[in-house]
């Protein structure tokens, strides 16, 4: 049986693929770049590209997406540059309005990266190989620029200032300082809220701040004694915080509760000043013209400024000496006057007077209006038809006359209509409500008008014109003659009564 070697690739292809292979490898290394990829190319010019290097990183949002690529200074000895950037993919695309600023990475600097802002969506996008111009990018001021701007003395205090501070950092002030930073975020997130306030809402308000605080300072610098004791008493109060410091951290424990219940109270309070400000934008122009509102009462003031000087008060303390005992008796006895008029005041608002609104429910007889329109038609007619005067003075007249409808009301009492009644609204009571003196009225309940027609009551039909009929009507009429006779005697009237007119 004949045997078949199996042949494997030879030496000489191995060794290719190892020399291309480390060839990638270095490639990568030393480039970070993926071969054969596409890349966009970007140019900005800066003011000072002097902390920039070849390869420094390009930035969106904190993710790197290119790298420079070259920096070429505008004017040989100056500090403006273009700065050529190549970007990927995933930091595009860039719009016309984009900012680019050179920042540090950490915070007392050292390598520095271009960070990129993309701009809005609704601008233009850059092309490839377009510039930025140089108002829309910035670079960070040195920290050397700020010492070189210090005064001396001021350089000193920052030296002593650092000085201090590593003292304190040193041995548990660094471990604490340590531990302290896991709660820097929240603090820091407060603190920004507050800077943000403390910017106001106008442009000139933190200007003005520092102008108030400048003022400020320049006023307790002209008293440098005052400034002086302030500050010694200052030290006292401190020293005494320091000699109750047990009393001081128990009250500092407490002031997390105080917070929680102290911020729905602010919540509270913030929501009330909205209303205040109008409150008070309202109370301006009444605010503004009091002041003339004031000059003209000024006359007046004068004027009754002699009214009560002491000579014209004298002469008025005189004319009121008679008057005040008898001023002060009326008083006293008009105040069972001032009960009974409370009590029917109160009656004529709480009873009367919604009884008065109330309409008459009746589906025969209707209502025109509420009570109080219709208990008075019957006045007019009354003024028109009875009342009357000649060349011998006033005279008043009294018509009696009836119908062919009798109905009894009692054993002595009856009354006549020209048409048979339908019915009776409000229906007469079985008896008479009696009169309660010691109820007050304004504790009494109105009459009710929405009831149920009765029906009529029992009644006959007449004849008024037999004789029978006759000698009752003129008995009747001789009866109440006599009586109003009686009335107008006892009451002393200057009248008399005739039978068919007259006086």
């Amino acid at each position: 049986m004949r045997r078949v070697a199996r042949r494997g690739p030879g030496g000489f292809a191995v060794g290719v693929a190892i020399l291309v292979l480390g060839a990638v490898a270095t490639y990568l290394a030393f480039s970070k770049e993926i071969p054969f990829r596409d890349h966009y190319t970007v140019r900005a010019v800066f003011k000072t590209a002097n902390n920039l290097r070849v390869n420094s990183p390009v930035r969106v949002a904190g993710i790197d997406v290119g790298k420079v690529t070259g920096i070429e200074r505008i004017e040989r000895g100056g500090q403006s540059a273009v700065v050529e950037m190549r970007i990927s993919d995933q930091g595009l695309p860039l719009h016309d309005d984009a900012e680019l600023k050179i920042r540090p990475r950490i915070f007392l600097e050292g390598n520095f990266f271009v960070d990129v802002r993309p701009g809005s969506p609704s601008a233009p996008t850059v092309g490839d190989g377009d510039t930025i111009p140089i108002n829309q990018t910035s670079a960070p001021v040195q920290l050397d620029q700020v010492l070189t701007a210090l005064q001396d003395d001021t350089r000193e205090d920052l030296k002593v200032l650092l000085a201090e501070l590593s003292e304190g950092l040193d041995g548990e002030g660094g471990r604490g300082f340590n531990r302290s930073i896991e709660f820097w975020a929240p603090a820091y997130r407060d603190s920004a809220i507050v800077n943000d306030a403390s910017l106001g809402r106008t442009g000139r308000d933190l200007s003005g701040y520092v102008e108030g605080a400048g003022a400020v300072a320049a006023a307790l610098d002209r008293n440098a004694t005052k400034l002086k004791s302030f500050i010694t008493d200052f030290n006292t109060t401190a020293r005494a915080f320091a000699v109750r410091d047990d009393e001081l951290s128990a009250a500092i424990g407490e002031l997390p509760r105080l917070l929680r219940t102290g911020r729905p109270a602010l919540g509270e309070l913030n929501d009330s000043l909205p209303p205040l400000r109008r409150f008070v934008a309202d109370l301006r122009p009444g605010v503004r013209s009091s002041g003339p509102a004031i000059d003209a009462t000024l006359p007046f003031a004068r004027q009754l400024r002699g009214l009560v000087s002491r000579a014209e008060l004298r002469g008025l303390t005189a004319d009121l000496r008679p008057t005040v005992p008898a001023l002060a008796r009326l008083n006293r006895r008009t105040v069972p006057l001032y009960r009974e008029v409370r009590q029917a005041s109160s009656c004529q608002n709480e009873v009367i007077l919604p009884w008065s609104v109330d309409k008459v429910e009746d589906r025969v007889f209707p209502a025109i209006g509420p009570v109080f329109q219709e208990q008075t038609r019957f006045l007019p007619g009354l003024a028109g038809e009875s009342r009357s005067g000649d060349a011998n003075g006033q005279w008043f007249r009294v018509l009696v006359g009836g119908g062919q409808y009798a109905y009894p009301e009692g054993t002595d009492r009856f009354f006549l209509t020209g048409s048979p009644i339908m019915g009776a609204n409000p229906p007469k009571p079985a008896k008479r409500p009696p009169l309660r003196d010691d109820v007050p009225c304004e504790t009494q309940q109105a009459p009710d008008l929405r009831t149920q027609a009765a029906p009529p009551p029992s009644g006959f039909r007449v004849n008024t014109t037999s004789d029978a009929a006759r000698k009752l009507l003129a008995k009747a009429e001789k009866e109440a003659l006599g009586w109003l006779k009686d009335r107008v005697k006892a009451e002393g009237l200057p009248s008399k009564l005739v039978k068919g007119g007259g006086r």
